[in-house]
């Protein structure tokens, strides 16, 4: 397995950035002190180590636990995740250590300066990444230290539960609104170059959108969607780290850096399309246009999906070239929040108020946009074979959504999955589709739209359900004694009970 990208950040005790080139990885032998660290210098380090983190690690994982990668036969180093695994050191430095050492230890410092300074429109955008980092910790953890975190005096800070965590970063973007302008500056970033705070204002409603989406279904929260709808001011475009890769060592996109690029000095092969995505996608049902987009064919000129859960084969006929695999560039975009699941989330809010005519206009607009995303033709046919379904709103909306995070987030695909429950487990196995004693591969028997269990799967997990949440990290659970009983791996966070 190739080495993770990690851009170094400017922050007390860490290496620092250069402040000509945020995306250079060599350290600066001359690192300035503290008082002299602007928000210019360190903001766009912190954004690149998100971008890292939760375009690469997190995409990964969530490509395996919502079924759209599978494990290529004939190598290990993911099988785990296919198998629905995840140990308490896999995660501990690539999701946990990198988002509080170099993500939000450094936004301290930002937050701390902006304010000072009356910066309002770069607390804003601090604010927005932090309370987006914290919603990606919760959404795989449950919990995670947050009230007490971040002190460097106290080294076992409590953790609090999600719920508190959402409501407290929710509190922290209202304040960070309630003082900014649209025409406030930002400081140097990567996500919105020469922009004014206007944009990160939309940014920053889409997240509530999300956040608040998330909790309808366990707290009352209904007054404020209704009020943040009202207003309607959210992104006109994804909101994606672009224009800052380039084909070099360090400085490429995460997610193609570790998978595709040969620039660390190796070849292997890891991640491939998953047959339920693949053959939901082929099915006449579907028939949809944007696979090619999102997979490339495999060495014959098709499509085909590997099975999860093994990756032992007994001959030559199922190695790498008989499988597709993700379309992927060295500026490929870091997706933190699209149109299509912005106008997913307006659907599914109308439908719970029970007007589906709106709803319906959502869904069709989401569909849309996903189509638009990649210059695809083919969104009205996908929208009249599949439409809008008022009576199982969770199932189309749920089932469109899978499809559509696939070429963008895979990470948000395994949490919209866990929430909305779709796709479901089918009553055919992976073992069936695949047997791997025998070689016996029978993708006709997969039924489009739905998950199955994988040839072999993680015990604590078992059959016929999702790895629901990752074990607290060891980085953490190994030093710190206010760590919490693990309540398993099939018990939901606090949005999915």
């Amino acid at each position: 397995m190739k080495k993770y990208i990690l851009i170094p950040v400017v922050a007390l005790g860490l290496v620092v950035a250069s402040c000509d080139d945020y995306l250079d990885i060599n350290y600066a032998p001359d690192a300035p002190s503290e008082m002299n660290l602007t928000t210019d210098l360190i903001f766009p380090a912190v954004e690149m180590n998100l971008a890292a983190s939760y375009g690469d690690y997190l995409r990964t994982v969530g490509g395996y636990y919502s079924q759209h990668f599978a494990h290529a036969f004939g190598t290990s180093n993911y099988l785990d995740y296919s198998q629905f695994s995840m140990s308490a050191t896999r995660s501990s430095s690539l999701a946990y250590e990198q988002t509080n050492l170099l993500v939000l230890n450094n936004l301290k410092t930002v937050l701390s300066k902006a304010e000072a300074n009356e910066e309002w429109g770069t607390y804003l955008a601090a604010t927005v990444i932090r309370a987006f980092t914290y919603q990606a910790m919760v959404d795989c953890y449950g919990e995670v230290p947050y009230t007490e975190a971040l002190d460097e005096k106290n080294p076992t800070p409590k953790y609090d539960d999600g719920k508190t965590i959402y409501e407290g970063v929710l509190a922290e973007i209202d304040n960070a609104l309630s003082k900014v302008s649209d025409v406030d500056l930002v400081c140097a970033n990567f996500l919105f170059p020469d922009e004014r705070a206007s944009v990160w204002i939309q940014f920053a409603n889409a997240l509530k959108l999300k956040m608040l989406m998330r909790m309808s279904g366990v707290a009352d929260v209904q007054s404020k969607l209704d009020a943040l709808i009202s207003e309607g001011n959210f992104p006109t475009e994804d909101v994606a780290f672009v224009n800052c890769w380039t084909d070099e060592s360090g400085k490429m996109s995460p997610f193609y850096a570790e998978e595709f690029s040969t620039k660390w000095g190796s070849t292997q092969i890891n991640v491939i399309a998953n047959i339920a995505l693949v053959g939901t996608m082929q099915t006449d049902a579907y028939t949809d246009p944007r696979l090619a987009a999102f997979y490339t064919p495999n060495e014959s000129g098709n499509y085909t999906g590997g099975v999860s859960g093994t990756n032992f084969s007994t001959t030559a006929s199922y190695k790498s070239g008989y499988w597709c695999r993700p379309v992927a560039s060295y500026d490929m975009p870091v997706y933190l929040i699209t149109i299509p699941e912005i106008e997913f989330f307006l659907a599914e809010y109308y439908a719970k108020k029970g007007d589906h005519s709106a709803a319906a206009d959502h869904y069709a607009a989401a569909i849309t946009a996903s189509f638009d995303e990649f210059g695809v033709a083919g969104a009205e046919e996908n929208i009249k074979k599949n439409p809008y379904d008022k009576d199982n709103y969770k199932k189309s909306i749920g089932l469109a959504k899978w499809i559509a995070l696939a070429g963008t987030n895979d990470y948000e695909a395994w949490c919209e999955l866990r929430r909305l429950d779709y796709p479901t487990f089918g009553t055919v196995q992976g073992s069936d589709i695949y047997n791997e004693i025998t070689d016996d591969y029978q993708p006709d028997l997969y039924v489009p739209g739905t998950l199955y269990t994988p040839i072999k799967y993680f015990g604590q997990v078992g059959a016929n359900k999702l790895l629901e949440r990752f074990p607290y990290a060891e980085s953490s659970s190994s030093r710190n004694s206010n760590t919490p009983e693990f309540p398993g791996y099939t018990e939901p966070v606090f949005w999915g009970k």
